[in-house]
């Protein structure tokens, strides 16, 4: 009789998508943005044009001007320097092009992908072969690999992988708010595309991996450290 019970539980819990939620649930950090509402911006050079490089570096320059950071995590890969390594737009400006590039790593694993801000407050987050540039675009930056596309896990991504690493990335509620999620600890890429598609998104985009931070101190997560490129943050409006 016991054997039965336990045989039933396991079954309930692989066929049950509600503990697979709940399971995923513990395994990640998650903030909702209304780009329409809150004041989320992409940063990357101060004024003396130097990289911030750190979250505490943004968050002690906002504070001299008199602003305060709500939320902030790193925003993209880079190269040597600091220098992101695709596509970024910050304030309507194009600072480095679109990377359609094929080469190794994390980056070019076909599709990556664009998440942009247009002025209007609309966010979006696109493949790189179907991105198409507008002056409407305030903020963007390019990552890759695509977690999700069009409600699909990325054909890449292995269910059994043991390529495991703390992870961070960007998706788009069906409500066009914008998810960021930060792991806990070390998570595959399918864990993580899952946990955007349990929460109803249809596109997701990868950030990076283990330098991930997330500076979130409503939420007792304050990460102020890191060496980055882009950062994404929300600066509380006054």
């Amino acid at each position: 009789m016991k054997f039965l019970q336990l045989l039933f539980l396991a079954t309930l819990v692989f066929t049950n998508p509600c503990f697979a939620q709940t399971d995923l649930e513990s395994k990640f950090i998650k903030y909702i943005v209304d780009p329409k509402k809150q004041d989320l911006r992409f940063f990357y050079k101060d004024e003396k044009n130097q990289a911030y490089r750190s979250i505490q570096q943004l968050k002690t320059s906002l504070e001299r001007k008199g602003e305060k950071l709500l939320f902030a995590m790193n925003g993209g890969m880079y190269m040597e320097g600091n220098i992101p390594l695709g596509l970024y737009i910050e304030k309507g400006k194009s600072i480095r092009p679109l990377n359609t590039r094929s080469a190794t790593g994390n980056f070019y694993m076909k599709p990556n992908g664009v998440f942009y801000i247009t002025s209007d407050g609309k966010a979006f987050i696109t493949t790189t072969p179907t991105y198409k540039y507008s002056s409407s675009i305030r903020f963007a930056t390019q990552s890759g690999p695509m977690l999700l596309i069009d409600g699909m896990i990325h054909p890449d991504f292995n269910e059994k992988s043991s390529n495991i690493n703390i992870r961070n990335g960007v998706g788009i509620l069906p409500n066009g708010n914008v998810l960021f999620v930060l792991s806990k600890s070390f998570v595959t890429f399918y864990e993580m595309a899952s946990y955007f598609k349990t929460l109803g998104c249809k596109n997701a985009l990868y950030l990076d991996g283990a330098v991930s931070r997330m500076y979130l101190p409503t939420a007792n997560w304050a990460d102020t450290d890191g060496d980055f490129g882009v950062i994404i943050g929300e600066v509380q409006k006054k």
